[in-house]
């Protein structure tokens, strides 16, 4: 099992990256990403390698199947998923092209979450049976819908989503590789995507060639927000929510701070804890680099949880991972001249 998820991630690094480059001049003419309130950018960058993503994800995930004789089961589960993901990418796609209204965006997300709620997770796993069925699949849609969205919102600077997604995929490659019995689907997906990423981390490297766009973090958002279910499934709800955790504070802090000032938080905006940071002059590398190894110190607070497998050191595992990210953001929106004040 381990080989053939490290099989799948080689796969899906060589052949994202070998698209982006093969694509680079289609973006370049036809696919710029022009500057506005919400971006950290100021020229012109195409976008639009979010297709050699879920391509080279989608590719090396039949690979891995296929390479690890999966059963009937984890096709089908890897085949929803995936599905649901293109209609995601090809909502995406359009809206990088010429921007959807609202409705046209939650529809169709709407519709991928519930197919991958729904048909691709078994149908006995239960996150809260004292719930009725219906209310928590509902509840699922929900909270996947507004992740799928978290996930776009949060890509606004350079490399972010390789530290802030990729690092989450691996650890949940790892951990359905090793640890957890969830069958072969989630594992083969999440380490298709990690790879996927490695693959186009190179061409968005500050300052960046070429971005995702929302034909890449649409469906990036799906299949790490399916992974962290399925590991909450497996009876590892902390776990789940210690990896995605960063990203989970930025923006519903941020959210919450806009409502609580009553703007129009659908808007485009500069107010998330990265954005700030780099207001307060952080380089983006450094902001980069500080999310990427908060996230690898959640990794491993999420893996004590799931090896322990009790509720008190998970639970603690959790707290712990809160005040890890509430002060790593306090220390970002400082800026680097708070940090030599405390530090003279």
């Amino acid at each position: 099992m381990t080989t053939a998820i490290v099989l799948t991630l080689a796969i899906a690094a060589a052949f994202s990256a070998g698209l982006v480059v093969a694509m680079m001049p289609l973006l370049r003419r036809y696919a710029l990403a022009r500057p506005n309130a919400r971006s950290s950018h100021a020229e012109p960058t195409p976008q639009g390698a979010g297709v050699a993503v879920v391509l080279a994800t989608l590719v090396a995930t039949g690979i891995g199947l296929v390479f690890a004789a999966s059963q009937v089961d984890a096709v089908r589960e890897a085949t929803v998923v995936l599905g649901a993901s293109l209609l995601l990418a090809a909502t995406g796609a359009v809206d990088d092209l010429r921007p959807l209204g609202p409705v046209a965006k939650l529809v169709p997300q709407i519709l991928a979450v519930g197919l991958a709620i729904l048909l691709a997770a078994p149908p006995e796993a239960r996150l809260f049976p004292e719930l009725p069925l219906a209310v928590e699949r509902a509840l699922a849609i929900l909270a996947g819908v507004w992740f799928v969205n978290l996930v776009n919102f949060m890509d606004g600077i350079d490399w972010i989503t390789v530290a802030g997604c990729g690092v989450p995929l691996a650890a949940l490659a790892l951990l359905g590789g090793v640890t957890i019995s969830q069958g072969m689907a989630a594992p083969l997906l999440t380490a298709a995507l990690c790879g996927a990423l490695i693959g186009f981390a190179p061409f968005n490297k500050p300052v960046a060639r070429v971005f995702l766009g929302d034909v890449g973090s649409l469906p990036i958002g799906l299949i790490l927000g399916y992974g962290l279910y399925r590991l909450a499934l497996a009876g590892h709800l902390a776990a789940s929510l210690i990896l995605p955790l960063y990203y989970l504070w930025d923006s519903g802090a941020t959210l919450l701070q806009r409502l609580s000032r009553r703007e129009a938080f659908w808007e485009a905006h500069r107010s998330h804890v990265y954005q700030r940071a780099t207001d307060a002059g952080w380089s983006v590398a450094a902001v980069v680099g500080h999310i990427f190894f908060l996230n690898l110190v959640l990794d491993g607070l999420a893996l004590i949880s799931v090896w322990q497998d009790s509720v008190p050191i998970s639970a603690v595992m959790l707290v712990i991972a809160v005040g890890l990210v509430a002060v790593s953001s306090a220390r970002l929106t400082a800026g680097p001249s708070a940090m030599r004040e405390t530090s003279a």
